[in-house]
């Protein structure tokens, strides 16, 4: 049982433990950079997409999430975790799911949610989805 995560039952240190924040927030800034970059090359390189008075302001945000889910359903974490050897675990042993993908990547979006941390390292938008970010290696 870990000494980080307590209730969850996971190893102390190595693959299937808890990911610590450092790696977890370097791969959310990957995400947010691979993001602004599909952003960027679907405008065809306009920068207006940087600009809030823009009408395509939004389009980083949601290329984001759209990369996010997509990459957490079909290979369980996002582009940047699987790059820092993280990925998103179900509790329940389950895959994560579509609908668990989106629900927990729109709270990550909100902000609020995945700093509030409970005892366990886990944000809000992991209790709220069953799961939980571990070292993949």
């Amino acid at each position: 049982m870990s000494s980080t995560s307590p209730d969850l039952q996971l190893p102390d240190h190595g693959p299937g433990s808890a990911a610590g924040w450092g790696r977890r927030f370097a791969a959310l800034l990957l995400d947010w950079l691979a993001g602004n970059l599909v952003a960027f090359i679907i405008t065809g390189g306009n920068s207006g997409v940087w600009d809030a008075q823009s009408d395509v302001f939004w389009l980083p945000l949601i290329c984001w999430y759209l990369l996010v889910v997509a990459s957490t359903t079909l290979a369980g974490g996002s582009l940047g975790q699987l790059m820092l050897g993280l990925r998103v675990a179900h509790l329940g042993g389950r895959r994560i799911s579509p609908v668990i993908a989106a629900v927990r990547t729109l709270m990550i979006a909100l902000i609020i949610p995945p700093v509030v941390a409970m005892r366990d390292g886990r944000g809000l938008h992991d209790l709220a989805s069953n799961t939980v970010v571990v070292n993949a290696r």
